[in-house]
């Protein structure tokens, strides 16, 4: 499958086989996050990989993230808040996530971003320092669902050439 392909047929996957990840794997999705660009390459993120179960309940304690319980991976996206880097620090942490979310749907492995969460708690939680701040948390497994694409809006209706609004 062609990279253009692996991004049009992600789809976010709430229901996981209780399979576990092998390490090889996971550390090749790791391995997309650690090499994404980020401004001035500070990198500043860092993963926390949650396989504990009764860390696990705790991260599912929210109206939209309860299947995380579920999941034989969830990571935790942190971003520095760096003096340098600034604002492009949650948006370079972002932009490592996403190469694990590809990375990991190329290999067969599903995903699904959650922002469903408390983050002082979750700081609490995994001691996290103040100095840091949660992005999100991005749940990983192999897929027990297949869920359809969902509609999307048209090309016309979301993109203008030059300026806002003109085509």
């Amino acid at each position: 499958m062609s990279l253009v392909d692996v991004v049009l047929s992600r789809r976010s996957i709430r229901r996981y086989e209780q399979k576990e990840i092998p390490k090889d794997v996971l550390d090749k999705i790791l391995d997309a996050g650690r090499q994404a660009p980020s401004a001035a390459n500070r990198q500043p993120w860092h993963f926390i990989v949650v396989t504990d179960p009764e860390i696990k309940k705790e991260l599912s304690k929210g109206m939209f993230n309860r299947f995380i319980k579920d999941t034989p991976v969830t990571i935790v996206g942190c971003a520095h808040k760096d003096l340098i880097a600034g604002k492009w620090s949650i948006i370079s942490t972002t932009i490592a996530l996403h190469n694990m979310v590809v990375a990991a749907w190329a290999m067969g492995i599903g995903s699904c971003w959650v922002g469903d969460f408390n983050e002082e708690k979750i700081k609490k939680l995994l001691n996290i320092p103040e100095s840091w701040n949660i992005v999100a948390l991005i749940s990983f497994g192999y897929p027990a669902e297949k869920p359809q694409p969902r509609k999307k809006k048209s090309i016309e209706e979301i993109v203008s050439f030059n300026k806002f609004g003109e085509a």
